[in-house]
């Protein structure tokens, strides 16, 4: 579908919703940002797993890519509150398939660098992280944390200081830090951080329809009418 008929069946959408619906989804897409993004790495823990795409949703992360080599990803818990339903998964899970570098290298093609979250190497904190460049987090499963595989292909380490203890938080709790960190660091630099046109027009209109009762019959009545 082109850009002209995504605007025009948006206009013709909103006359389902209401004014107040149509208000918070443009306030949440211009706090939206792919700029930064997540990648998980094999979580089994669906409350966990759930709980960072909640996190994701909250602090305005909109993509979210996800390796399966040997878990699957549960992205229906309650945990997430129905946030997963507004966020992008990639799944990244081919049988056979180096899943890893495959997420990775797609990543480098957009233009991210690829850091590993990690407490074990020293190569610098988290609020020393630059935020000049697309930024990709990697977390990994709650016990053994990355692979080595992902820990090799990574461009970069950061860790988040801690001053107890206990060496790491879990990996619900070490992304909200992570992401509270850099969106609001972000949102106070000149960068430019926010979705772009198409993406935020595209997130518009599946918004809508997700929001709208039987919103397949009605985009099927407007292509059809605009057809005769």
């Amino acid at each position: 579908m082109d850009s002209a008929t995504q605007s025009q069946l948006i206009e013709y959408l909103r006359d389902f919703t209401t004014e107040s619906r149509w208000e918070t989804i443009q306030e949440v897409l211009s706090n939206r940002t792919n700029y930064i993004t997540v990648v998980l790495e094999d979580l089994h823990k669906p409350h966990n797993a759930n709980a960072v795409l909640r996190s994701c949703d909250g602090f305005g992360i909109q993509d979210v890519h996800i390796i399966e080599n040997r878990n699957a990803f549960d992205a229906a818990s309650t945990v997430s509150i129905g946030a997963h339903q507004w966020l992008t998964l990639s799944k990244y899970n081919q049988p056979g398939e180096e899943n890893i570098s495959s997420c990775f290298d797609s990543l480098r093609e957009k233009g991210y660098k690829v850091f590993a979250t990690t407490p074990h190497e020293q190569d610098q904190n988290l609020n020393e992280l630059p935020i000049n460049q697309k930024t990709a987090l990697v977390f990994g499963t709650e016990r053994e944390g990355l692979s080595n595989t992902a820990m090799e292909q990574a461009d970069g380490y950061v860790k988040i200081p801690m001053s107890g203890f206990s060496e790491s938080f879990n990996i619900s709790v070490s992304a909200a830090v992570c992401l509270y960190d850099l969106t609001t660091r972000l949102r106070n630099s000149d960068l430019n951080w926010q979705l772009d046109e198409e993406y935020q027009r595209e997130l518009s209109l599946l918004w809508l329809k997700k929001t709208i009762k039987a919103s397949d019959k009605l985009v099927e009545k407007f292509l059809t009418d605009r057809t005769n």
